[in-house]
């Protein structure tokens, strides 16, 4: 492709709302332009590389046995109702009616989609297992949209089904989906981790994100330095260190009530009665579903997992009671909240750390009041101790007892087991090998096309660009002609560009009649990762320049034999994002 005649608009300045990395540099080489809040129109140099990563994905999902289908964007609100999530939901999801009034939205995800396709079709076990997929356009009506395709209210997302006869192929389909995902991944170029993750709004009982490595990501994820174990920090499972004591029986002093006016944090009660935030415990009250009160108990120095209480509950949606309920349930306003003396009917769930201690600190039910020598065990009611914390750097793994440490991460990808979920709800049955009716076992499986652009990008860029992998960038390869009205130049560029193309590689070739430091701007903005220069100096000496995007490095390769050359010099630019050719 010829510059000259491209349709790629580059910006000198950043956007005056984009916030990351990759919305200023995808707007600034003329990648995406905004259409309204969310909505982005996928520009030439954008698309191409969208393009490219769904090639790869492509030829993953098919080598994995998965087959490409193409669903509707606008789904009738009916097979929603079935599974209740039209109501559950929420308002990301954008719903409208058409000229009959009857009730639709847009998809944001196809799980109810899928299901009626297959429920429609599939009628005995011979037909199964299936694995569908589709790479199409989502819609979730974010309630603030920010960073550009990182979190756009549309966006293009490779979305599939699988569908088994029992959980040993349920197992299979999700493992094979996992590999298939690591392969696409690697194919990329990026660095990235599968990590063990809550399964939200979809649902099931197993899942994987998929994160790529980046310092801007805004997911922190645990890891292990001694085994594979990741985890985001919703979904880290917290252990208690070998040889922990549990402090059942251990004798406490009586409780005593103690004066502490306006104190309501932690730290204020701490800097009041000279106590370590190890010694108090938060009680924090919270809603289920907008429905059930609950109580939920940790360590003064810790946070609650509000995700890992959720599903340790029940429900959908978990929030902090407001001051109203907390002055209704406790009697206390905020900050005051304890465990001792409580209505009856009110559950209450300890973190299992609170095991291995006595003698708390914790808030009396009383506006200015704390309750000092308590004893969970002799004191209060709790229905359970089970790990409801967030986890921190100082835990053991809990895979191994090794040390953990955070990174940031970018999801691109996530993994799930459905189980019945939706195969019940919607009766999407077969008939088994004894010809008794049961429900399909399914998986769902996403990833964001259009965020691993943004990701690439956030992982790989320096001061004056994007610096793509080439296996995803909008061309692998810029020819830049600098003869200016020096035409022996210009028909040797014109010789080369001709020469790479027959060779199969993507081009293009800078033909514009522009100064030399704009087309070097250009060509590190947009990020190809090799710049071949070519000027009247170095047609002269038979020699042309080539640039190494990523590393800055600069090398000179002879028109004479430059095939065989550019050839090897290509395999090294790969090779070093540790790609295969």
């Amino acid at each position: 492709m010829r510059l000259s005649r491209y349709y790629a608009p580059t910006l000198k300045e950043d956007p005056a709302d984009a916030e990351v990395v990759s919305h200023k540099l995808l707007m600034r080489a003329g990648m995406i332009r905004k259409l309204t809040s969310g909505i982005y129109n996928y520009l030439p140099l954008g698309l191409r590389s969208i393009n490219k990563v769904a090639r790869i994905i492509r030829e993953e999902m098919d080598r994995a046995g998965a087959m490409e289908v193409l669903l509707p964007m606008v789904q009738p609100a009916d097979l929603w109702r079935e599974t209740g999530r039209w109501d559950y939901y929420g308002k990301e999801l954008l719903r409208l009616n058409d000229r009959n009034g009857r009730d639709y939205c847009l998809g944001p995800t196809h799980e109810e989609v899928i299901t009626d396709l297959v429920r429609g079709e599939i009628k005995s076990y011979k037909q199964l297992p299936i694995n569908l997929y589709q790479i199409q356009t989502k819609f979730r009506d974010e309630i603030r949209p920010r960073f550009g395709l990182m979190r756009g209210r549309e966006f293009i997302m490779k979305d599939a089904y699988s569908f088994d006869k029992d959980e040993a192929g349920a197992e299979a389909s999700y493992w094979a989906m996992f590999e298939a995902y690591k392969a696409a991944f690697a194919r990329i170029g990026l660095r990235f981790k599968p990590v063990q993750a809550d399964s939200g709004a979809i649902g099931g009982d197993f899942s994987h994100e998929f994160m790529v490595l980046a310092d801007t990501g805004e997911d922190t994820i645990a890891s292990c330095k001694s085994c594979e174990f990741g985890a985001n920090l919703e979904k880290a499972r917290v252990v208690l260190p070998e040889g922990t004591p549990n402090a059942s029986g251990t004798p406490c002093p009586e409780i005593e009530a103690r004066a502490t006016p306006g104190a309501k944090t932690i730290e204020e009660v701490c800097t009041f009665l000279s106590v370590e935030p190890q010694k108090l415990i938060k009680s924090l009250l919270l809603t289920i579903d907008g429905e059930e009160t609950v109580l939920a108990l940790v360590r003064g120095d810790r946070e609650l997992n509000d995700i890992k209480l959720r599903n340790l509950v029940g429900g959908n949606e978990i929030e902090m009671a407001d001051e109203a309920t907390v002055q209704e349930k406790t009697g206390a306003p905020v900050g005051f909240a304890g465990p001792v003396g409580l209505p009856e009917g009110l559950r209450i769930f300890a973190d299992q750390e609170l095991c291995t201690g006595t003698d708390w600190v914790v808030g009396a039910n009383k506006a200015d009041t704390h309750l000092l020598h308590v004893s969970l065990e002799r004191d209060c009611t709790i229905e359970q101790f089970a790990d409801l914390r967030v986890i921190e750097e100082t835990d053991p793994c809990p895979e191994c007892g090794g040390e953990v440490e955070f990174t940031k991460g970018i999801e691109v990808g996530h993994v799930f087991k459905l189980g019945l979920k939706y195969s019940e709800k919607m009766e999407a049955t077969f008939l088994d090998e004894n010809g008794k009716s049961k429900h399909m076992i399914m998986g769902c499986y996403g990833i964001g096309v259009s965020r691993i652009v943004a990701s690439a990008i956030e992982q790989n860029h320096d001061e004056n660009g994007c610096c793509f992998p080439p296996s995803i960038a909008p061309f692998e390869v810029a020819l830049i002609s600098l003869g200016g009205k020096d035409q022996d130049v210009a028909d040797k560029a014109e010789e080369l560009y001709t020469e790479i193309m027959k060779m199969g590689i993507d081009a293009c070739y800078d033909d514009r009649k522009e100064r030399p430091g704009v087309k070097f701007a250009d060509a590190d903005l947009v990020g190809y990762p090799m710049q071949l220069v070519l000027g009247g100096k170095g047609l002269k000496n038979g020699i042309i320049e080539a640039k190494d995007r990523k590393t800055g490095e600069k090398s000179e390769l002879p028109l004479e034999g430059f095939a065989e050359a550019f050839v090897a010099w290509r395999k090294k630019i790969w090779s070093q994002w540790g790609l295969d050719l």
